[in-house]
């Protein structure tokens, strides 16, 4: 009977206890409130409404929250938030959109695959950001101009220009075959004198090369006196290839031929080879000389397979000589062999270059670029840089304004000198980024990666 009475007593203490937390303060009978100056939860506000507090925060404003009170290391309590502040903010963010325009969902801060159709916080109290009518997750990415200062982001315009293309080959240079002479006589002769003695020397037209002693000449001359007004006397003269002035001068004396004759030189060129010394006989048709006119000389380039089909007649070339380095010289396409070498599979492109100097010599080494578009219209072209190829697609990265950026598939067309042709997905005078768009994986995941940008600049916690 005992037991029952104390039972009976413990039982009624505990239900005295739990009805005066139910109706008191908020805490346990002989808590001591000193320890935590907590409000009271459900205090009214200045309408007479209930305030509710939805959780404390730090009195700093760090991102450090509490859901019950709380104090600072020194002591301090945390502040309470209550409900109708919450729904104030709420309010002010969607009563703002920005620029008018309609806010169409929220995204986490972060980046993380997680949206809101209202306003919120995560769980570091960091806002979720607007995302605005026609800039839909997945199609376009903001970027604030803080990290796009440290990334060191630049951008082009989309512009009309026209698209160098410069097909770069080796060359060697040769005498123009069309300069060349060969000096023969069309009789036998003996050479008495040789005027020019040396290869390599420069002759002009008309000046003496040797003299010869031609007995089938002399005859001729003395045919032409006996029979003066016949033709065949004359032709005979020509067809022996006497000069023109020993056919002059026998016309004003036929009765003095001259029995040898200072012979001059066709054409003016260089010697390139001689064959003859004084007291020779030469037989009719033998090469004694021949010369080479250097004022013009072609350079001879080994185009690779893939780009010979790209080079036709009247290209401009810009030609470069490794012994020559400060003289580059201008020239064009003049003929394209119709055959490749089957060993280095490459076909020789005949190019002609001014030489009035005469500073160009024979075999020397040439570094060729061959500009394949000239004359060809602009073309709407980007940086090489701006494009990103992950194999299967190109992306480029469009600036949008204020820290937004789009990637946006293109269609290219033709490359050349840092250029690439755009033929769809841009319009001129967008502005692409050629600097740091590195910082997207284009191979791996595109998408993914534009996530991990984020335009919210708030500071981490601290640690």
């Amino acid at each position: 009977m005992k037991r029952l009475i104390v039972a009976g007593a413990a039982m009624a203490v505990l239900v005295s206890a739990i009805a005066g937390y139910r109706i008191g303060a908020g805490s346990w009978p002989g808590f001591n409130s000193k320890h935590v100056d907590a409000p009271n939860p459900q205090e009214r506000g200045s309408s007479g409404n209930q305030r509710i507090i939805l959780y404390w925060k730090h009195p700093d404003g760090d991102a450090d929250f509490s859901p019950t009170p709380k104090k600072t290391a020194d002591g301090r309590n945390y502040l309470p938030v209550y409900e109708d502040q919450e729904a104030d903010f709420k309010e002010a963010k969607a009563a703002k959109p920005k620029e008018g325009r309609k806010i169409i969902t929220y995204r986490n801060p972060m980046g993380l695959p997680d949206t809101s159709p209202v306003p919120k916080k995560d769980w570091m109290g960091m806002d979720y950001i607007p995302v605005y009518e026609g800039e839909e997750e997945g199609s376009a990415v903001r970027v604030s101009l803080d990290r796009v200062q440290r990334s060191g982001v630049r951008t082009e315009e989309v512009q009309m220009r026209p698209l160098v293309r410069p097909i770069r080959a080796p060359g060697i240079a040769k005498p123009d075959e069309r300069t060349l002479r060969s000096v023969t006589l069309r009789s036998d002769g003996f050479i008495e004198v040789l005027y020019v003695n040396e290869t390599g020397k420069h002759v002009r037209a008309g000046e003496r090369l040797f003299r010869v002693y031609s007995p089938q000449i002399v005859s001729a001359q003395i045919e032409f006196r006996i029979a003066a007004k016949s033709p065949g006397a004359l032709q005979r003269l020509k067809n022996l290839d006497v000069p023109e002035h020993v056919i002059n001068e026998l016309r004003s004396n036929p009765n003095n031929p001259a029995m040898t004759i200072d012979w001059p030189a066709p054409v003016g060129g260089v010697v390139m080879e001689k064959k003859v010394v004084a007291g020779q006989m030469v037989k009719a048709g033998e090469e004694l000389y021949r010369l080479a006119d250097l004022s013009s000389i072609w350079v001879i380039a080994d185009v690779a397979e893939q780009d010979i089909g790209l080079v036709t007649i009247g290209m401009p070339v810009k030609i470069g000589f490794r012994a020559l380095p400060d003289r580059p010289f201008d020239g064009y396409v003049a003929f394209v062999l119709h055959e490749l070498d089957a060993r280095t599979r490459t076909g020789k492109v005949r190019i002609e270059v001014k030489n009035p100097e005469h500073i160009i010599k024979h075999e020397m080494y040439a570094e060729v670029e061959i500009d394949a578009a000239a004359g060809e219209s602009p073309r709407l072209v980007v940086p090489t840089s701006a494009v990103i190829d992950s194999g299967t697609r190109q992306v480029v990265i469009v600036e949008r304004g204020e820290g937004l950026f789009e990637p946006r598939p293109v269609k290219l067309g033709l490359r050349g000198d840092g250029l690439v042709e755009i033929r769809e997905g841009l319009k001129v005078g967008e502005k692409v980024v050629v600097t740091a768009n590195f910082l997207i994986d284009a191979e791996s995941n595109l998408k993914a990666a534009l996530k991990g940008f984020t335009a919210d600049s708030t500071p981490a916690a601290k640690p």
